[in-house]
C-alpha cells in the first residue's frame, strides 16, 4: 500500500499546480469544494470536514463571505444556527478548477496505452468504492 501513498500524493503535487489559477488559497478552494460539490453545510460541519477548529474556519469563512464566495442563510431546522452556501461565483472558480486539474491529468496520461488507461479507470473506480464504504461505516 506504501505504492499507492507515495503516488497519490505525487498526482496530487502534480495537479495541484494548476490550482494557481482559480485564485483563491488552497485552504478557500478547499472548503468551497466541500460546499460545492457536497452541498451546504453549518460551520462546525464545514470545520469538521475541513479538519480544523471552527475558529479557523469562522475567519476563513468571513473573508470567503467578504469576497462574495459563500452566503449564510437561516438553518431550516435549527433557528440558533446558519447554513452556509457557494455562491456562483465560487461554483464558476471550483468547476474552472476542476477542468484544469482533469486537463492537467489528461496530459499526464496520454501516452498511456489504452489498456493502461483502463486500469488506470478501474483503479480509481476500486479507490471510490473503498473510500465509499469507509465513510458509510
Amino acid at each position: 500500500m506504501s505504492s499507492i501513498h507515495s503516488a497519490a500524493i505525487h498526482l496530487l503535487r502534480r495537479v495541484r499546480v494548476v490550482d494557481e489559477e482559480m485564485g483563491i488559497t488552497p485552504a478557500r478552494a478547499s472548503a468551497l469544494s466541500v460546499l460545492v460539490f457536497g452541498g451546504p453545510r453549518t460551520l462546525t460541519e464545514l470545520a469538521q470536514a475541513e479538519q480544523v477548529t471552527t475558529a479557523t474556519m469562522s475567519r476563513l469563512v468571513s473573508a470567503m463571505e467578504a469576497e462574495r464566495l459563500i452566503r449564510r442563510e437561516p438553518h431550516d431546522e435549527d433557528a440558533r444556527s446558519m447554513r452556509l452556501h457557494a455562491t456562483a461565483k465560487a461554483q464558476r472558480i471550483l468547476e474552472r478548477g476542476r477542468a484544469l486539474r482533469e486537463q492537467e491529468l489528461e496530459a499526464l496520461f496520454e501516452p498511456l496505452s489504452a489498456a493502461d488507461r483502463a486500469t488506470v479507470d478501474r483503479a480509481a473506480a476500486i479507490i471510490e468504492r473503498c473510500l465509499a464504504a469507509s465513510s458509510a461505516s
